[in-house]
């Protein structure tokens, strides 16, 4: 037995259309006491997953709006549980009523995802399926939708499920022998293995490269504004997000910390990182925003050095540049250029020099196209790409006991101690997929028994 619980899925906000869900075993008998069909059928009757009409009702039995409803039964149904949604006008009002009389009438408020983690408890969702639906949900990119969209299709899962696979049938095969010799089992060699081993190992591996370029599609391009005070980098954060989003003034030192503010520069979504200016200074407060500028840097995937090109470039310019050469992606923007220009590309060892003034807008096209040439992604978004944090560590660890195991095997470990690491390495696949290891191992186990046995 599973208690219904109820929700609006649709948002606190005025809309064309509201949606109050709800699901468990008494979904048509609690549904039904707040909802009543024009043609008279209980909603128990409803025909299954199709829209019908009729009206909804509050605690106090008032009709409060005329709307569908669509009843589906479990098992063939998002939770895998019966399932019942009521498709209202969008008022705020209606909605918080509606879900009100359900609460009287005996659903329970749900909790947060408990309508997905149901589905995945009933075998409707994979772990890594169930995980992309907030990723779709939040996804502020066409190329992120697409890949969380893949991922609940359950793309990544079927790429580890193989590689899952491969490691229960080596570990159930040890265990059966072990366990029971005088069964007709074929006798094992944990060399027989070993190319195996190396195979699923190497596509972890790929996987795993995925990360970084799965990390910026769903988080964004972590892009430190960096230069010294007052050349312009908080005018240029301005004019990139739109609105004045930091304070600008002719005072050295205005800006005494980080300013993250999120934009979308053409199809790239930046994680905008206004830094303290850096140079050095008395000053205790503005001394410590000046370090956390340099950890900026040390942490971004864009590095943007903001130079004033109305004045030559000074010893605190070049110590900046300095500390930008060790960078992959570096910008440097020449701003100021309503003023004049005495700085020349040939003095800044970049492969990309930009003119600017950020102050009137100038220089931004440009800018949005070489950041969309840096960082477009050749991979497919089609949910190969790992994109969540956990997941990552999760296949970061299955790859480095994969590794251990075959540096046991070449050693001439004990099989026993080689299958210490593979289980670990299941385990940690485990975290990512749901599987549970001891109760497949076990399974496949019997699968190598006679029909009888």
């Amino acid at each position: 037995m599973s208690y219904t619980i109820a929700a609006v899925s649709t948002g606190n906000v005025v809309s064309a259309i509201g949606i109050i869900r709800l699901t468990g075993d008494d979904c048509a008998a609690i549904g039904g006491k707040v909802f009543t069909l024009n043609n008279g059928m209980p909603l128990s009757e409803a025909p299954n997953r199709k829209l019908v009409l009729g009206q909804l009702h509050d605690k106090e039995g008032r009709v409060i709006d005329s709307c569908c409803a669509i009843y589906s039964r479990g098992p063939h149904s998002y939770t895998g549980e019966d399932t019942a949604e009521f498709h209202c006008h969008g008022s705020p009002a209606v909605l918080s009523a509606g879900l009100e009389a359900l609460y009287m009438a005996g659903a329970k408020p749900a909790k947060r995802g408990e309508f997905t983690k149901r589905a995945f408890l009933n075998g409707k969702l994979g772990l890594t399926e169930a995980e992309a639906v907030i990723d779709l949900i939040e996804a502020d990119t066409a190329d992120a939708a697409a890949n969380a969209a893949g991922q609940v299709g359950g793309r990544l899962q079927k790429q580890l499920e193989p590689i899952y696979d491969d490691l229960v049938n080596l570990c159930s095969h040890f265990h059966a022998v072990l366990d029971y010799p005088d069964e007709d089992i074929e006798d094992f060699g944990l060399a027989s293995y070993e190319s195996s081993l190396q195979k699923d190992a190497a596509a972890l591996n790929v996987l795993l490269k995925t990360y970084n370029q799965g990390r910026i599609l769903k988080s964004g391009v972590a892009a430190a504004i960096v230069g010294k005070p007052n050349v312009g980098k908080s005018s240029l954060l301005n004019a990139l997000a739109g609105y004045d989003r930091v304070i600008v003034t002719d005072i050295p030192g205005t800006t005494r910390d980080t300013v993250e503010e999120t934009v979308m520069l053409g199809s790239t979504k930046l994680r905008l990182i206004d830094t303290a200016g850096i140079r050095e200074t008395s000053d205790t407060v503005e001394a410590i925003g000046v370090e956390r500028s340099k950890q900026a840097v040390e942490n971004a995937d864009l590095v943007i050095f903001v130079c004033d090109g109305s004045k030559p470039l000074d010893w605190q310019d070049r110590d900046i540049i300095n500390l930008c050469l060790g960078h992959a992606n570096v910008i440097a923007l020449v701003n100021k250029t309503d003023l004049g220009c005495v700085v020349t590309p040939g003095e800044l060892p970049f492969g990309h020099v930009i003119h600017s003034c950020a102050k009137m807008g100038q220089g931004l096209e440009h800018l949005t196209s070489v950041i969309g040439a840096m960082f477009a992604g050749e991979m497919p978004c089609d949910g190969s790409i790992l994109t969540n944090a956990r997941q990552a560590d999760a296949i970061r660890r299955a790859y480095d006991a994969m590794l251990s195991a075959l540096d046991g095997l070449s050693l001439g470990l004990t099989p026993d101690a080689v299958l210490t690491d593979v289980e670990e390495a299941m385990a940690a696949m485990g975290e990512v997929t749901g599987a549970t290891v001891r109760e497949d191992i076990t399974a496949r186990i019997f699968e190598r028994f006679c029909v009888g046995k």
